[in-house]
């Protein structure tokens, strides 16, 4: 098979199945769609959840940080962080244990019997002179170390007492002078001056003085000044001097025969020096671990909160939505073609014989559309031509019954005598009646399949003879020849009295329709191919067997009218009378009869040179020897 030949095959399948595909490629396209938004939304919802869990999470870690840290930076031991770390506990709604080493220091949540089991990285260590900068990004600025660690720097309670009355004397000049001043106190009990943008006073109103250090602080600036240079002389450096300015510590080089200290050593050695400097003032470094209440084994679901909770089952809901608007489209436009083709079949039902669907696209629903017109416009045509033969019926019997019952109304009103003439005219219009009745019931048989036959191995050649005898005497007065030309040899299997009927309807047609000086040719023999395309054909069929032909010199049958020439009632010549043209069934009867042979009958016509029908009948089985 070519390729363009297998392309076709795959098409005609894909053609076929069209319906099919297309609810297959709806469900797909919604499944797709249905999965891709809900993946889409459930991203997009779970990373801002997680972030804002996480964020929640980290804001906890900071938090509980946070308080541990400026625990450590104001006491040098961790006996009494219990309170602390059970209170953290209860804000977090997390497990919060600190620990030193091997040794718990505290619990939150302690388990009765169940010692506490450390993961093997603890969520922090806690430890003042060394923060974590991304749980407390503010130190990360002064060496790492926590601005609430002063150590030997904070003030005694009357150098504290003098300089916040100093500090309450600048601010009430500064306010005198329309300057929103305001005290704010440091970890170590300074107390400094702040201006509306957040500057320091400097020198006014005497702000200045609120700089000068304390004897405790000058004590303690020189035990630091003394733990830098030795860090920076153990690096060959020169010596600098340390100053703690406006929150910040500054440092000034002072002169010396050693190289100029960098600023990076400088940082070191300072953050180094204070480190050494406030450690014994600070509690020792701790493990921080916080985790859910009573300990629970993490999994793979994350414990959102209520609110995002929520919003992804809102999210959810609108992609359900979407799904169901997107596939009640797809219905609907699958099953309007079905409703329109159910209208026009309860329109039909209901007797509208004229019922038709609009026929778009295709599929299945389409062919079916055109299968159901074309089922309705035949169920029109059979109507019309039920009608019609009714009408016909009703008009062949008619003719003769109102010309027997005239014929018959005038003898009891003495109008006419009941001689011969008129007993035979009334005879005459009765065989005609019957003639019509009796082809009214073969016809009935033979759409019932009652039509019996009686078969038996007839030759051709005989029926043809018998045929011509018994149509001789009218063919005689019509001035009409017949000629038979039939193989002697041939036979078929047949029932003699209908095959002869059959033949001899074809006769009777042929000469009724064959002007005087004209031939009627029956013809038999063995089946051949059908006949020169130049002749117009009606019911050709090709087959093997025996073929019976019967030609007329006759007019002809126009084109228009040889498709019909089988059709109950029809005459070529609307003109023609009953008594002139037939009953119209004879033709009809000759396709019945021939069919329940097993047969076929068609009609071939040059109009102006005569017309033939061809009768092909199957062989008779072999005689037996």
């Amino acid at each position: 098979m070519s390729r363009d030949a297998s392309a076709g095959s795959v098409f005609a399948v894909l053609a076929g199945r069209s319906l099919l595909l297309r609810l297959l490629a709806v469900a797909v396209l919604v499944s797709v769609c249905s999965i891709a938004a809900t993946a889409w939304v459930v991203v997009r919802m779970t990373a801002v959840a997680i972030r804002q869990e996480q964020g929640k999470a980290l804001a906890d870690d900071a938090k509980t940080y946070d308080a541990l840290v400026g625990y450590a930076a104001r006491h040098r031991t961790w006996d009494a962080v219990g309170p602390t770390v059970a209170e953290l506990g209860r804000a977090t709604g997390h497990r919060i244990v600190l620990r030193d080493g091997d040794r718990t220091l505290a619990d939150s949540a302690p388990l009765p019997g169940r010692p506490y089991v450390p993961s093997p990285k603890p969520t922090a260590i806690v430890n003042p002179l060394a923060v974590d900068p991304q749980l407390l990004p503010a130190a990360a600025r002064d060496g790492g170390i926590d601005p609430r660690v002063v150590g030997p720097y904070r003030l005694s309670d009357a150098d504290r007492a003098r300089l916040q009355q100093t500090a309450r004397s600048v601010v009430t000049c500064l306010r005198s002078a329309g300057i929103a001043a305001r005290t704010v106190v440091g970890p170590s009990g300074r107390p400094a001056v702040r201006m509306p943008d957040g500057q320091s006073a400097a020198n006014r109103c005497g702000a200045a003085t609120l700089n000068s250090h304390m004897p405790s602080e000058r004590k303690a600036l020189d035990t630091l000044n003394g733990l830098v240079n030795s860090c920076l002389a153990r690096r060959g450096l020169g010596e600098v001097t340390v100053l703690p300015l406006d929150g910040a510590w500054q440092t000034e080089r002072t002169e010396s025969s050693a190289p100029r200290a960098p600023d990076k050593d400088v940082q070191d050695c300072v953050a180094s020096g204070r480190a050494e400097q406030l450690e014994p003032y600070v509690a020792p470094v701790a493990q921080l671990y916080a985790s859910s209440p009573g300990d629970r084994t993490a999994t793979t679901f994350l414990d959102l909160s209520a609110s995002n909770k929520l919003r992804i089952a809102w999210s959810a809901a609108l992609v359900l939505l979407v799904t169901v608007a997107v596939t009640a489209f797809a219905g609907i436009r699958l099953v309007r073609p079905l409703r329109r083709l159910t209208l026009a079949a309860q329109r039909m039902e209901a007797g509208d014989v004229s019922a038709r669907v609009e026929v778009t696209g295709g599929d299945e629903i389409a062919r079916l559309s055109a299968a159901f017109n074309a089922m309705s416009q035949r169920r029109e045509q059979l109507e019309s031509a039920r009608k019609a033969m009714v009408n016909d019926v009703a008009h062949e019997l008619r003719t003769p019954l109102s010309n027997i019952r005239g014929w018959l109304e005038a003898v009891e009103d003495g109008v006419a005598e009941p001689d011969e003439e008129l007993v035979a005219s009334v005879l005459e219009e009765a065989v005609l009646l019957q003639h019509v009745i009796d082809d009214l019931r073969d016809l009935s048989a033979a759409d019932a399949g009652e039509l019996r036959l009686i078969t038996e191995r007839l030759g051709v050649a005989d029926v043809l003879a018998q045929t011509v005898q018994g149509h001789g005497p009218r063919a005689e007065a019509a001035g009409v020849r017949l000629v038979v030309a039939a193989d002697a040899e041939l036979t078929v299997l047949a029932d003699p009295v209908r095959l002869r009927q059959a033949v001899g309807n074809l006769v009777s047609n042929a000469i009724r329709h064959t002007p005087p000086g004209g031939t009627v040719l029956l013809k038999a023999a063995g089946d051949l191919p059908v006949a020169a395309p130049a002749e117009r054909t009606a019911g050709a069929t090709t087959g093997a067997g025996v073929r019976v032909e019967v030609s007329d010199t006759g007019p002809g049958i126009a084109p228009e009218d040889l498709p019909h020439v089988f059709d109950r009632f029809w005459r070529a010549e609307k003109s023609r009378s009953r008594r002139t043209g037939g009953s119209g069934l004879g033709l009809s009867i000759v396709r019945k009869l021939i069919e329940a042979h097993g047969g076929t009958v068609e009609a071939r016509s040059t109009l102006g040179s005569g017309s033939t029908f061809v009768l092909r009948l199957p062989p008779a089985p072999p005689a037996p020897r």
